[in-house]
């Protein structure tokens, strides 16, 4: 060995391993995630794809059981370790907590705002007003009924003619309706399109007090196994407090309206001065003959507590809903 001493070399770093749809938005969603994993925890993070049944169905969410369905094959990689790590749209999470598996993290939240993309680059208002002087409805796609239930009810309220339309698909497919004519519009998360680069293609950010969003929209979610200790508690780096707390008070008002992902149920939880956090909800019927909106405030201290306040908070709102006849508008209450 020419004399020289033996050296033992570092064993190469594990990767770890991320779960993810196979689309481009939620490529483009855990490839930021694995590069702040990398950058706190100091390694690799390699994707591994995975599809689920949500992405190969063309029926309507409601028809397979809502958007839980974009979810379920990743927590069984998770649970089976074949990942370690899995990233979600927190928006497509089922409100039950799953056995074994852990909410490593909520990032800070992107833009909660839908966007509408339009021909020729028209807002709402416009974009029905000019096919009002042609003489005809504007045609506007949509996988969501709470995104139909608000469209419809802001027409009811101006007397304008709209035509919601059920579509499917992701984002290119989505945006390929308008482009190629079968419709005049469609309504996006603005988070998605932002984390795609292509908020360019917006034509309108919709307002709240236009479109209240889906509980959760915006929002990311980090799970792991929760046997994973040293996982969790290095994942928990990205969490985000306010966030969190906000989407706790979100989910727990769909949760106690024991209404699915995929029902016309919108909610929002926004900070004021002095740790105020407000919370609103609707909830309406798809075809916008009704909408029923509520509000409520409560001081969180965001200490250890913070997220079953901020669930209390949820669930009282979601008493109030229901006594205002929320589950009548819903239909029938999916679970």
């Amino acid at each position: 060995m020419n004399g020289q001493p033996i050296t033992e070399q570092p064993a190469a770093t594990t990767a770890l391993r991320l779960g993810t749809r196979r689309s481009a938005l939620a490529m483009a969603q855990s490839g930021m995630v694995a590069r702040e994993v990398t950058r706190v925890t100091g390694r690799p993070v390699e994707l591994v794809e995975i599809t689920t049944y949500g992405d190969t169905s063309r029926e309507s969410l409601a028809q397979i059981g809502g958007t839980g369905v974009f979810v379920s094959a990743l927590r069984d990689a998770l649970l089976e370790g074949r990942i370690d790590f899995a990233v979600h749209s927190l928006k497509d999470l089922p409100t039950a907590a799953p056995a074994g598996l852990a909410l490593a993290a909520v990032p800070e939240r992107e833009d909660v705002r839908d966007a509408l993309v339009a021909v020729e680059g028209l807002g709402l208002e416009e974009l029905v007003e000019k096919l009002a002087g042609a003489g005809r409805p504007a045609r506007i796609g949509t996988g969501s009924p709470r995104r139909m239930a608000q469209l419809n009810a802001w027409a009811t309220a101006r007397g304008a003619q709209l035509e919601t339309v059920a579509i499917r698909g992701n984002v290119d497919t989505r945006i390929g309706f308008v482009t190629g004519g079968e419709l005049d519009a469609v309504v996006l998360a603005t988070a998605g399109l932002n984390r795609l680069g292509r908020s360019a293609e917006i034509s309108e950010h919709l307002g709240t007090e236009v479109m209240v969003p889906a509980p959760g929209q915006g929002a990311l979610a980090i799970e792991c196994t929760s046997a994973d200790t040293d996982l969790t508690a290095a994942l928990a780096a990205l969490d985000h407090a306010p966030t969190r707390v906000a989407v706790a008070a979100e989910r727990a008002l769909l949760a106690a309206l024991e209404a699915g992902c995929s029902a016309p149920v919108a909610a929002l939880a926004t900070w004021g001065r002095e740790n105020e956090l407000r919370l609103d909800g609707v909830v309406g019927d798809p075809d916008g003959t009704a909408l029923l909106k509520m509000s409520a405030n409560g001081p969180i201290v965001l200490d250890e507590s913070a997220e079953q306040q901020a669930a209390a908070l949820g669930r009282a709102l979601a008493d109030r809903l229901l006594a205002g006849g929320a589950a009548t508008l819903m239909g029938e209450r999916a679970r």
